[in-house]
């Protein structure tokens, strides 16, 4: 499979018993690794009001990231749009590709104190699931609904902290055309102003749109002939119906004469499935603490996991993140991320990983890279 590039997604998460500061120093160690390991992309997620996650602004982050590094591409996974405006987006990343031009991906999400969007114009066409099992067998569990989320009183506190008092968030696909028009130079209002971003302007990102569905990031990607990244790890159930949907909304650009994808998934790889398992241990903990709204935990230790408290409420909040991880030795998980691609189509697999200790994670991603290489 070396055909199909292995990419890394980083949320510089806070095992416990550390500090931001270490997790920032991990994930800059983890990158130079991952660039000589031989992965072709090192992206950084956003997220915030994490206790266990660092990762706040994949602007500074990448920045920080591209001084330690040389050849590895570096990208947002994704910037939340939700609660930015276009014009600070394509400055920050002006600012870091004139130190560092050619380098940056600006992958471009809709979260972030945004409310739910519009569903897609046209109905996506995939393949259907039978008895939860994609038709090569992978596969995709029950849709996990996010509605006990909505009405958070912390989820209605991160979106007061981050927006301004009285602000709404623009519109998704006119807030896109707007950064494509700033990077381009070719903005103008309807009355004729002209804008022009510095740095900015001009500036050598590759573009990406974010999705979890078939909806309107998938239809915005398409329609404006981007790359679009699909997210298997946060949300199992709709990767098909995201990958078939931006298919379908897909129109030749200036960027790309056909689809171009790239799907991710959560993964723990050590020299044998026991090991592997053991290091993974901390994973449904870890997801039950974001499925609650209570912030992504700091990432526990296997013994600190298993002395947890678990009901049968918590266990189904997590089933579908916890069956859908690829954990065992290079060969098992090699296998299941192959099984991924064919299902999906991929033409880039993204891979996430989290263990407590810096140096099984790093591992992880050596042998997997290693026993990909070889397929």
């Amino acid at each position: 499979m070396p055909d199909i590039p292995l990419g890394v997604l980083d949320l510089v998460p806070i095992p416990s018993g550390s500090t931001a500061a270490d997790a920032l120093r991990n994930s800059i160690d983890l990158a130079q690794q991952a660039e000589r390991f031989g992965y072709t992309r090192y992206w950084f997620a956003e997220h915030h009001l994490n206790p266990g996650v660092a990762g706040t602004s994949p602007a500074v982050v990448l920045a920080l990231t591209a001084s330690a590094t040389s050849t590895v591409r570096l990208g947002s996974g994704a910037v939340q749009l939700g609660h930015r405006t276009a014009l600070s987006t394509v400055e920050e990343f002006g600012l870091i590709d004139a130190l560092h031009p050619g380098r940056f991906d600006l992958g471009l999400g809709r979260s972030g104190g945004r409310p739910p969007g519009r569903p897609a114009t046209a109905p996506p066409t995939a393949a259907p699931a039978v008895d939860g099992r994609a038709p090569n067998g992978l596969l995709i569990p029950p849709r996990f609904s996010f509605e006990h989320l909505l009405g958070s009183p912390r989820i209605a506190l991160q979106r007061k902290l981050l927006l301004l008092p009285g602000a709404e968030p623009q519109d998704y696909a006119e807030q896109i055309d707007d950064i494509l028009a700033l990077l381009a130079g070719t903005y103008r209002t309807s009355e004729g102003v002209e804008a022009h971003a510095v740095p900015g302007e001009g500036a050598d990102v590759e573009i990406w749109i974010l999705g979890s569905s078939g909806g309107q990031s998938a239809e915005v990607a398409g329609a404006r002939g981007l790359r679009f990244a699909a997210n298997y790890h946060v949300s199992p159930a709709t990767v098909l119906e995201a990958v078939a949907g931006y298919r379908v909304f897909f129109e030749p650009s200036g960027f790309l004469d056909e689809p171009y994808v790239s799907v991710s998934a959560d993964v723990v790889v050590a020299e044998d499935d026991a090991r592997a398992r053991e290091l993974a241990t901390g994973y449904a903990a870890w997801v039950r603490s974001i499925r609650t709204a209570e912030g992504a935990i700091e990432f526990p230790t296997p013994e600190q996991a298993r002395a947890l408290k678990w009901s049968d409420e918590d266990r189904e909040l997590v089933r579908d993140r916890v069956d859908t991880q690829f954990v065992g030795s290079p060969e098992r998980v090699a296998d299941g991320l192959a099984q991924l691609q064919e299902a999906t189509g991929a033409d880039e697999l993204l891979i996430t990983t989290i263990t407590h200790d810096h140096a099984d994670r790093v591992r992880s991603y050596e042998l997997l890279a290693e026993e990909w290489s070889r397929r």
